[in-house]
């Protein structure tokens, strides 16, 4: 049986996500919240309308995702620190695999002696990648993963949508 060769850079040529994602990897952390949008912008409550047609929630979701995008980040932070902290046994896992591998990284490869016990770096490692692997599998990140898509997708699209473009930019993009 042949197998099937699919090269990769026809999909991505197309979607092209290089480009997508290149100005995320060149902006820094502080420069990409620091056009974040006044809390009183955001939750205007005067701007919430209900969308006459699906043209003017395209128009809405295109204009306020390009507007309020740190907003969004952080909204999208906060459901995730949400979803850590109502999931203590992924969290306990994250924590563990981090402070192991933090422990392991001290040792600098040399073997760990505690008395009459010892055990070289490769067994510390397989038992550190064996126990956190059983508790993650443990604690269904996959079910947190996808419940954090579908709460950030429906906070995000679902303000996208209902907030109003302003008055300056509603008449902005019709001919004159």
């Amino acid at each position: 049986m042949a197998r099937i060769q699919i090269p990769l850079d026809v999909l991505t040529s197309r979607l092209n996500i290089q480009d997508r994602f290149a100005g995320f990897r060149n902006t820094s952390l502080s420069s990409r919240f620091a056009n974040m949008r006044p809390v009183s912008e955001f939750l205007d409550f005067k701007r919430l309308s209900k969308p006459a047609n699906f043209g003017e929630v395209q128009s809405r979701v295109n204009y306020n995702l390009g507007t309020f995008s740190s907003n969004y980040a952080l909204v999208f932070v906060l459901l995730s620190i949400y979803a850590l902290i109502t999931n203590p046994l992924l969290l306990f896992d994250i924590i563990l695999l981090v402070g192991g591998l933090w422990v392991l990284g001290r040792l600098g490869g040399q073997d760990l002696t505690l008395g009459t016990f010892h055990a070289t770096s490769s067994q510390l490692y397989t038992g550190l990648l064996v126990t956190c692997g059983l508790l993650f599998l443990i604690a269904s990140p996959f079910t947190t993963v996808l419940w954090l898509i579908g709460a950030s997708g429906v906070v995000i699209i679902g303000h996208a949508s209902l907030m109003d473009k302003p008055i300056d930019e509603a008449f902005s993009g019709e001919a004159v």
